[in-house]
């Protein structure tokens, strides 16, 4: 049995100017390009990913393993053409030699400069090589669901947890019913639909109303045997893309009308709570007055409107300055990306005090902002390579490299500053840079759910702080043009309406 596994992950923040070449999907590699081959599987296997997953399965199952591509990026704006091509004609490739089963962590929010649905075009090439095989496919919570997805797969199963801890558990999800069709013990039948809502990420984690009981129903119709997978994509709001927004898809062993109803029931309660994923933004002077009242720590701060994990250049200044002027005391910030400013502290040393420009290196041109700098005067404490794996539970064991890393020490503030973005979803991130997280009064994080991941065990208050970036939480600062109207909550209250 020969099996085909390839990951080819990116959420696009079609707002955002950070670039998305394909060196932005081999980070940490020794050459420019994403993995593949023998290196993926040396390097994703025993980890918390779905291609981990589906490499465990498929070596199992006593199968052969084609990985043509092993490529993750950190969201940013839309894929470069050449490298969507580099990756797709890759694993296309693979499988126009033949295979038995084929295997695909896909993000589902991927748009490309040409396409608003790069995972969906890429679904209908495979399909075209490989008319009969069966097609596995992983995605994102963040998915924006296009046909060409559903139409050209035969299992789909998504992520049921935000933060997103369960993505193993997604791979194996997908996986199994592909490796039990080849058996003739499966016979998938996937429904799919969608409703016109934009639920705000800030109101998406799973340890919350309504997105933990509407993933707690599908979780129900896997374990009582009524679906093979049930996912409700939350969808991802900043893309400016005809089908952004929520949808679902069922799978049930050869019962299309069982996974019509399945999906209807999850997508109706999504729709009977929409006002419950509206997000309300509080000021930050008043966020900052507050946190200040705070005495227990680790108090999280949470600039979430520059968040890496959603498209943001990480180089926003506007809630550091707020801490810097507001006198916190007892503070690490994790992050700021400037490189520039990593290789003035790397030129001046360890233990020398610097004074420069720090961050404000992006401009902001779809929000109508121009990026701003912030004088900053510190001492030196840190210099490294910025490379760490995860602890978990999220993305256990998977390699991060934040490029060459400072720790610019303001007296007050310790802040991280890396050359390349990187979510801080995990307590290594700063663990790595000699850094106690639980020792600190305040954690400022760019960050706005995953930070929950690695860090809300410790954490004793959580204060949101809305500055100013491409992440923002204030629809009305985005234009959007291309997305299909009317949507809640961008327009009036309106009746849903389905694709299915």
């Amino acid at each position: 049995m020969r099996v085909v596994i390839a990951m080819m992950q990116h959420e696009t923040n079609t707002f955002s100017t950070v670039p998305t070449p394909l060196a932005r999907f081999s980070r940490g590699n020794a050459e420019p390009v994403p993995l593949e081959g023998q290196a993926a599987i040396d390097a994703f296997r025993g980890t918390g990913t779905a291609l981990g997953a589906f490499i465990e399965l498929a070596e199992a199952a006593g199968a052969e393993m084609v990985v043509p591509m092993a490529a993750s990026a950190w969201p940013s704006g839309p894929v470069e053409d050449a490298a969507y091509a580099y990756m797709t004609d890759r694993i296309c490739a693979a499988v126009e030699k033949g295979c038995d089963a084929i295997l695909l962590h896909l993000h589902g929010a991927m748009v490309t400069e040409s396409l608003e649905d790069g995972e969906g075009a890429l679904l209908k090439r495979v399909r075209a090589l490989a008319p009969n095989t069966p097609i596995g496919v992983a995605l994102d919570m963040h998915t924006n669901l296009y046909p060409a997805i559903v139409d050209n797969a035969d299992v789909v199963a998504g992520y049921q947890t935000y933060p997103h801890i369960d993505v193993y558990e997604t791979g194996v999800r997908a996986a199994k019913p592909i490796l039990a069709m080849l058996k003739g013990k499966a016979r998938p039948a996937m429904a799919w639909g969608n409703r016109p809502m934009l639920p705000h990420v800030m109101r998406q984690g799973t340890d919350d109303f309504p997105n933990k009981e509407i993933q707690a129903l599908c979780a129900s119709m896997e374990a009582d045997g009524s679906a093979l997978c049930a996912t409700f994509f939350t969808g991802f709001p900043h893309a400016d893309i005809e089908l952004a927004g929520s949808s679902a898809v069922v799978v049930t062993d050869g019962d299309q009308a069982k996974a019509d109803a399945l999906c209807r029931e999850i997508l109706d309660l999504a729709w009977k709570h929409r006002a419950d994923f509206v997000y309300e933004i509080e000021p930050l002077e008043q966020s900052l007055e507050r946190a200040k009242a705070l005495t227990d720590g680790p108090i999280v701060l949470l600039d979430h409107y520059d968040n890496a994990a959603s498209g943001g250049s990480m180089d926003s200044m506007t809630v550091l300055k707020g801490i810097l002027e507001a006198g916190l005391d007892n503070v690490a910030a994790f992050a700021v990306c400037d490189p520039d400013a990593v290789a003035t502290m790397a030129a001046a040393g360890v233990g020398s005090t610097v004074t420069l420009e720090l961050g404000g290196r992006t401009d902001m041109p779809a929000i109508g902002r121009k990026g701003e700098p912030l004088t900053v005067t510190g001492r030196v404490r840190l210099l490294s390579d910025g490379r760490f794996r995860n602890i978990g539970p999220m993305s256990r064991g998977v390699l991060n490299d934040m490029g060459p890393t400072a720790v610019l020490d303001t007296g007050k503030v310790e802040i991280v500053v890396v050359s390349t973005q990187q979510e801080p979803n995990d307590y290594a991130c700063f663990q790595s840079l000699g850094i106690d997280p639980t020792a600190k009064r305040y954690l400022m994080l760019k960050s706005r759910v995953h930070w929950r991941a690695g860090f809300k065990p410790i954490a004793r208050s959580i204060v949101d702080c809305a500055g100013v970036g491409v992440c923002t939480s204030d629809y009305s600062m985005l234009d959007f043009k291309k997305v299909r109207r009317p949507i809640y909550p961008l327009d009036e209250d309106l009746q849903p309406t389905s694709t299915a």
